[in-house]
């Protein structure tokens, strides 16, 4: 079987959705497809960032075995702009506000061996760039394996914490059994604070009160970050039309958490191939000083997610506390950057290990 790779313009996006989602039809119906290498999250992006990635195309004997988008631009970096090529990203720090993870190829399920390294090998038959960016791969990816470079830097690592749902069936759905005993203390005397009453679960059931919840969510989310997301325009035109694309698929959920009268928080999670996923949340201030109102709301959802079946409820990347304490196990998820030579950026990795600087910074 002959593998060939080929880059084109990309296509309008009814035209794009047709080849897309035909490969993700065909790719592994468990947790080797990721969510973010789906339609739903391709299509929300493309259509609200202005991204013109090119199409990368694997196929075997003339059919698709995998495929990818790439963007090309001029990257900001320590002595000037630097051609580079960005896997399913942009490379252009505001159109990449959706933060891509588990990163890759989309893949057909019985694509054969070698699909990465010929799609490294056609990324490096190009002379338009000089450094590859692959964000939000997991340790074991294939392309990480692939190819020739002068250098290669892994300028992030995080965990990426999850709930084995499995395990908490083992326990009769007595997740807090599973965690430890401060963790435990923590949202037990949360649950007193607010009055010990049945929590409350509610789903967007449309589009209409799904936007009024991001409405909310981004109230809530106001002035915590430094650098919120939820401040800026294209991220939220993002988040809505990844929830109106995922309500009708049944692949975006918006849960609302109250407690009695008192609300809670929202939290935007992803349904995909018996994974949950929680992307984005927005949490009430707490009534007191020990309530913990996000951790309820994980502890809610992993209920919701127990009783649907699903085999796992992951937090995501992310190394805050709260997502190891409500953990059962983790993956792990890299960003890399990928170099070819050029005396720019030889004299650059030299000012680099002469200042101690990173190759993120």
């Amino acid at each position: 079987m002959t593998l060939t790779a080929t880059f084109a313009p990309l296509p309008n996006l009814d035209d794009l959705g047709e080849i897309w989602q035909a490969l993700e039809a065909r790719s592994a119906p468990d947790e080797r497809s990721s969510f973010f290498l789906g339609w739903t999250w391709m299509r929300s992006w493309l259509s609200t960032t202005g991204a013109t990635p090119e199409l990368l195309s694997v196929q075997a004997d003339g059919a698709d075995v995998a495929l990818a988008l790439v963007g090309r631009a001029m990257a900001p970096r320590l002595l000037g702009p630097v051609a580079t090529l960005a896997l399913n990203q942009a490379g252009v720090a505001a159109q990449d506000r959706g933060f891509i993870e588990y990163n890759g190829l989309l893949k057909a399920a019985d694509a054969p061996e070698g699909v990465e390294a010929v799609a490294m090998t056609a990324l490096q038959a190009r002379n338009d760039w000089r450094a590859l960016q692959i964000a939000g791969v997991e340790t074991n990816s294939l392309l990480l394996a692939s190819g020739q470079f002068r250098r290669r830097s892994r300028f992030d690592v995080s965990p990426a914490y999850f709930i084995d749902l499995a395990s908490v069936r083992d326990a009769q759905g007595d997740y807090l059994s599973l965690l430890s005993a401060n963790t435990r203390s923590q949202i037990k005397r949360s649950a007193k604070d607010y009055g010990n009453v049945q929590l409350t679960l509610e789903v967007a059931p449309d589009e209409t009160t799904a936007t009024s919840w991001l409405a909310e969510m981004q109230s809530l989310n106001a002035g915590r970050h430094a650098d919120n997301a939820w401040d800026d325009l294209g991220f939220r035109a993002f988040a809505e039309a990844l929830v109106a694309r995922g309500l009708a698929t049944g692949e975006v959920e918006l849960l609302r958490i109250s407690s009695g009268d008192a609300l809670l928080g929202y939290l935007l999670n992803f349904v995909y191939r018996g994974r949950a996923m929680n992307y984005q949340s927005a949490f009430a201030p707490p009534i007191t000083s020990k309530a913990k109102p996000g951790l309820m709301c994980h502890a809610a959802a992993v209920t919701r997610y127990v009783d649907a079946g699903l085999h796992l409820y992951s937090l995501l990347a992310g190394k805050d506390r709260y997502k190891q304490s409500l953990a059962t196990g983790h993956e792990t998820l890299e960003w890399w950057l990928l170099e070819r030579f050029a005396p720019r950026l030889e004299a650059e990795a030299l000012l680099r290990r002469m200042l101690k600087r990173p190759a993120s910074a």
